[in-house]
């Protein structure tokens, strides 16, 4: 029932013994004693109640055992339960936490090593390019065609060797260029890169890479022509402004010198950058903006002004699934009025421009921007956002399929931990009343959606009902004699004695009503979040 991605692993025991990730040796064993005390089976006569005593002081006992050890716990907090069954050997070959570290880490290198050598990165574009004025003179619809790809393969940790090369077709003329990179990590703030190509474009050069600061990078380059022995030198330098914004200064001697300042921002809403370039015999300015209106979809707008270029081009594009987005973006300029459509697959990229008109009208263009913005929109609202919105639902009832029976085993192994917790919860919650102390009154645990449709209509149906669980009796009984409760940040809510995780691969929050004082208090927090209470803050 773990989540690889839904945050910070390997918390499930300190949650089970209601402890902090940095929890000391002697709140470990106080743990230990208060949970043992509960759930311990000679406590109880019933027969199913000694059972579920049995099962869950079983899991505090291992819990306590992993924890109260220093090697074991080491292993848990880096590596969690499948580190502790890896093989590796404890006892007399490793009894030093710095050896274990050590071998831990030698382990993790090599795993990453073997990984990244049975891998390689391939990376690659087609660019296929139409033209409607010349299929409508009769003379084809391609105007050309171009291909370029890559593919990278780590030679160790430090070295990553690229292959790659490019064809291109225009009309009756062609050509294309092959090249190898060597990139090397120096250290952790510097590396090296080996540049070599043949073709079109034949030369050799060096790079290097410098980190000055947290804050600052540098790189220069030098690079010699094949073809007629000039040489050009470039220089960069790059600042991080602000946590979401970096500026950069690059500076080219050759035979087109040039010196350019840029800047980029980006955040989780939008992106943007800017450039401007001047040389001894052009100069130009660009700028782009993106903002993304949901995690799936975007808008896009850029512009470049120049010596050699005019042009505005504007567009958007949707996530059609986990490796794979599409574009529809519209471009006018002195070089024409054009559509552009794009695929990006992983690391693949098809790309398709069509040259609409080589001349600018004001009406044709308004017309080319209308039509496939009006397409796109009918196409989004009528069939792509049902389509996605139904494989979606898809996807989560069959999820809730697979998991149902594991699901309903969690709660039915929740519930039954929460049986014993009850006398002592009833006991807390009574003595707090008396004092008009901390009182748990509603607390319901699961799937973010859920909760949240809960709270919209405040119905509940039988599929909400099965993404949540009423965890109103174990906050009760976590309770202090103080009056005050805490759940610890970075641990799991799900691995807390009487919580469980019902909705696998979701989302979760956790929701609570409380009173204190006389008073009515709410709070909403997320799964690794900490809750404390009571806050004024939470006040109703």
């Amino acid at each position: 029932m773990r989540e690889a991605k839904d945050g910070p692993p390997n918390r499930e025991l300190y949650a089970l013994l209601h402890l902090s990730p940095e929890a000391s040796d002697e709140e470990i064993r106080k743990a230990y004693r208060q949970w043992a005390q509960v759930y311990h089976p000679d406590k109880y006569q019933a027969p199913h109640m000694k059972e579920i005593a049995t099962e869950n002081f079983q899991r505090i006992c291992e819990a306590y055992e992993i924890l109260s050890d220093e090697n074991k716990r080491l292993i848990y907090d880096i590596y969690g339960m499948e580190g502790l069954t890896s093989g590796l050997e404890l006892g007399p070959k490793l009894n030093k936490v710095e050896e274990l570290k050590e071998e831990l880490e030698r382990l993790r290198q090599r795993k990453e090593q073997e990984k990244a050598l049975a891998h390689f990165r391939p990376s690659g574009t087609i660019l296929a390019s139409l033209s409607l004025p010349q299929f409508l003179e009769g003379d084809g619809i391609m105007r050309g065609m171009a291909m370029s790809s890559e593919v990278q393969s780590q030679l160790s940790k430090n070295s990553i060797l690229a292959f790659g090369g490019n064809l291109e077709v225009n009309d009756d003329s062609g050509g294309g260029a092959a090249s190898v990179v060597l990139r090397h990590q120096l250290s952790s703030v510097s590396s090296i890169e080996f540049i070599a190509s043949a073709g079109l474009r034949a030369l050799v050069g060096i790079q290097t890479t410098r980190h000055l600061s947290s804050h600052s990078t540098a790189t220069m380059a030098v690079a010699m022509s094949l073809r007629d022995g000039s040489i050009n030198l470039s220089n960069n330098w790059t600042r991080q402004i602000s946590e979401t914004t970096n500026g950069n200064i690059q500076l080219l001697l050759g035979i087109e010198s040039s010196i350019s300042v840029g800047w980029q921002k980006k955040d989780e809403r939008m992106s943007a950058a800017g450039e401007l370039k001047i040389g001894t015999s052009s100069f130009g300015a660009s700028a782009h903006y993106t903002h993304r209106f949901s995690k799936k979809s975007h808008g896009r707008i850029q512009g470049r002004l120049g010596s050699t270029a005019l042009e505005l081009e504007v567009g958007g594009g949707r996530k059609i699934s986990e490796f794979s987005t599409i574009r529809m973006l519209y471009s006018v300029g002195i070089q024409g009025i054009f559509w552009k459509f794009e695929l990006h697959r992983a690391g693949q990229k098809l790309v398709v421009p069509i040259l609409l008109s080589r001349h600018f009208s004001s009406f044709f263009a308004t017309g080319a921007f209308i039509i496939p913005a009006s397409v796109y929109f009918l196409l989004k609202k009528f069939i792509l956002k049902p389509y996605y919105l139904k494989r979606e639902k898809q996807k989560a009832l069959e999820n809730m399929e697979k998991t149902s029976a594991q699901v309903q085993e969690a709660k039915a192994a929740a519930q039954k931990a929460q049986q014993l917790l009850q006398n002592v919860a009833n006991r807390k919650r009574n003595k707090q009343l008396e004092i008009g102390g901390l009182i748990i009154t509603k607390a319901v645990y699961g799937a973010r959606k859920a909760l949240t449709k809960l709270g919209e209509t405040g119905e509940s149906s039988d599929e909400l009902a099965s993404q949540v669980l009423d965890v109103t009796l174990p906050l009760n009984f976590l309770v202090n004699d103080s009056g005050r409760l805490k759940l610890h940040e970075g641990v799991k809510k799900s691995g807390i004695m009487g919580f469980c995780d019902s909705c696998p691969g979701e989302p979760k929050q956790l929701y609570v009503e409380y009173t204190y004082g006389g008073n009515r208090y709410e709070v909403l927090v997320d799964d690794y979040e900490e809750l404390f209470i009571p806050q004024e803050a939470h006040r109703i």
